[in-house]
């Protein structure tokens, strides 16, 4: 088991985030590169207008560093994803919910917002699509290249 634990861990990276003006700084654990794990772009509405391009970053692994007083919150359809805006620039910055397929709590995180990569290394992240506008998460939307 803690073989196991050692190797999960030495997927994991911390990044260090913030918003367009910098109100809001977080920093998260998260395997952008590796199997199961990497970044997705859904084709959900909410996702879709934003270009929200994310990474789960699990339960215990993100840490709000400044700037709770500028978040501003948005919910829509369930309500169950939190959606987590700065107020003075507009970006969003990560989201937060619960769902068992993740483990419990997670926070999505906006990968443009990770402020360690240079843009050859976004450039090689792999992506997951996922078909949220019908709220079919297992399969691959029929059109991506918009997302």
């Amino acid at each position: 088991m803690l073989k196991d634990a050692n190797a999960m861990a030495a997927m994991h990276k911390t990044y260090t985030g913030s918003c367009h003006c910098g109100a809001v700084r977080f920093e998260c654990d998260i395997d952008l590169a590796g199997a199961g794990a990497g970044t997705s772009k859904c084709n959900c509405s909410v996702c879709t207008k934003s270009r929200f391009w994310k990474a789960i970053a699990k339960a215990g692994a993100f840490r709000l560093r400044q700037g709770q007083d500028a978040l501003t919150e948005y919910r829509f359809g369930s309500g169950g994803i939190q959606h987590f805006f700065c107020s003075r620039c507009g970006i969003k910055t990560f989201g937060r919910g619960h769902l068992d397929l993740l483990g419990g709590e997670f926070h999505a995180v906006n990968v443009a917002c990770l402020d360690d990569l240079s843009p050859e290394e976004l450039a090689r992240l792999p992506v997951r699509y996922e078909d949220g506008r019908h709220d079919d998460w297992g399969h691959v939307p029929a059109e991506t290249t918009y997302l």
